[in-house]
């Protein structure tokens, strides 16, 4: 006779604040692992920062143009866990290009192209290596000493510089080197050089391939995510103050919170005797970040997925060819782009720029996201693992692109929630 029984244990129950793409990943994560999980979302529908919209037929992305992609087998196993590899996605190389002042196209990464430069710009980069290789190594203290020091003056002045600024609005002296990691190719001054002698096309740096949904963009992926989730939509948070042993926000009670939010809005919304965060929140206040506008348009056919524009014709920083990325992004005989422009910029100044674009850019609506990248000096992500230390033994975590202050893309939000999960 077989006595054994199988029980379900409820280990915990868990309040995640926000499902963009971080919240719904440990969401399910936490559920996966028999847990009661409640999701809170101040939106009408999932997705975050990943968010698209249908516009007459075409898929625009709000912010950015995410693909997937990763250099973490966890981060791969879990994901495909969710999605069908040959049914649902298609693999793409990236083509990128940048366009110069002369307005030529040289592909990304320039370093690996400066062949298709001219030949005074070559021979100056040819000093510029050989000036690099004879100088003493030395770790670079911002975001200025490292592009300097990597690619040297030349490509720094015509590219690096006025590209960066353009994002940043700062002087990279003044960025630290935090958020780079994982976000630009790190060619060593030998491939640099066998690269451009061997006409050699870049496969290997980060995003260089990638998965895009055939159909849905990055929004298919939340959707998709957010299915089988307890997900309470068009709730803001007022409050998180505990109730006994248990946490309440909105008079629901749970054990734990995980908190996937904007920083920013922890000092207002908790409330507890016992957790002193005073003296974080000068820090917090202090946090900077920029917006991004993003403006979708129909634009001339190309063969394109991303576009870099470090001229000083042009306010908007890149062309994000979402039209190329999936053939079901376009409504028919359409091609379509995302042209994104740092912080706020108003209607009438989108289209006197867009006279000046190339592709001949035609607006179709435009989108302004307030928070998109965060700004960290040098005392940011200490500050930022100091408040953990204080919340997390009271069941409080935090996580995500704005809850960490940290430039995570798709994959990084998503192999981050893997390593809170595993702590957890």
């Amino acid at each position: 006779m077989d006595l054994s029984v199988n029980v379900k244990i409820n280990n915990m129950k868990y309040i995640v604040i926000g499902c963009g793409i971080s919240g719904l990943a440990i969401a399910n994560m936490l559920q996966d692992n028999d847990n009661e999980v409640i999701v809170f979302e101040k939106d009408s529908r999932p997705g975050g920062l990943i968010k698209c919209d249908i516009i007459k037929g075409n898929l625009f992305h709000l912010t950015g143009g995410h693909v997937f992609n990763t250099k973490r087998q966890d981060v791969l196993d879990w994901f495909w866990k969710h999605f069908n590899k040959k049914k649902e996605y298609t693999k793409a190389f990236r083509n990128s290009s940048i366009i110069m002042q002369d307005g030529n196209l040289v592909p990304y990464p320039i370093e690996d192209h400066v062949y298709c430069l001219d030949k005074n710009i070559q021979k100056s980069f040819i000093k510029d290596l050989i000036t690099i290789t004879k100088e003493e190594r030395q770790y670079p203290n911002n975001f200025d000493e490292f592009l300097r020091g990597r690619f040297g003056k030349t490509l720094y002045n015509i590219y690096f510089q006025p590209y960066n600024y353009k994002i940043w609005r700062r002087d990279l002296t003044e960025v630290p080197l935090n958020w780079l990691e994982g976000k630009l190719p790190m060619p060593t001054v030998e491939e640099m050089i066998f690269n451009n002698i061997n006409h050699i096309e870049e496969h290997t740096f980060v995003h260089s391939s990638f998965y895009y949904a055939r159909r849905g963009g990055s929004q298919f992926i939340a959707d998709r995510l957010s299915k089988d989730l307890n997900i309470i939509y068009n709730s803001d948070i007022n409050k998180i103050e505990k109730e006994g042993n248990k946490w309440k926000i909105n008079d629901i009670t749970c054990d734990r919170i995980i908190f996937c939010g904007n920083i920013k809005q922890i000092p207002n919304i908790l409330i507890s005797s016992q957790i002193d965060i005073k003296p974080f929140i000068n820090d917090i206040k202090a946090l900077e970040a920029h917006g991004t506008t993003s403006v979708f348009c129909e634009i001339d056919k190309n063969p394109y997925s991303w576009l870099y524009m470090p001229s000083k014709k042009y306010e908007s920083h890149r062309i994000i060819c979402t039209g190329n990325l999936s053939k079901n992004n376009n409504a028919k005989g359409k091609m379509t782009a995302s042209i994104e422009f740092t912080d706020y910029i108003n209607k009438e100044d989108i289209l006197m720029n867009l006279k000046k674009m190339p592709y001949s850019p035609k607006y179709i609506t435009h989108h302004y996201e307030k928070y998109t990248y965060p700004i960290q000096n040098i005392m940011t992500r200490n500050m930022i693992n100091n408040l953990k230390m204080v919340l997390e033994p009271y069941g409080i975590y935090i996580l995500g692109r704005f809850a960490e202050w940290e430039y995570y893309n798709m994959d990084t939000a998503i192999g981050a929630a893997i390593d809170l999960g595993t702590r957890l």
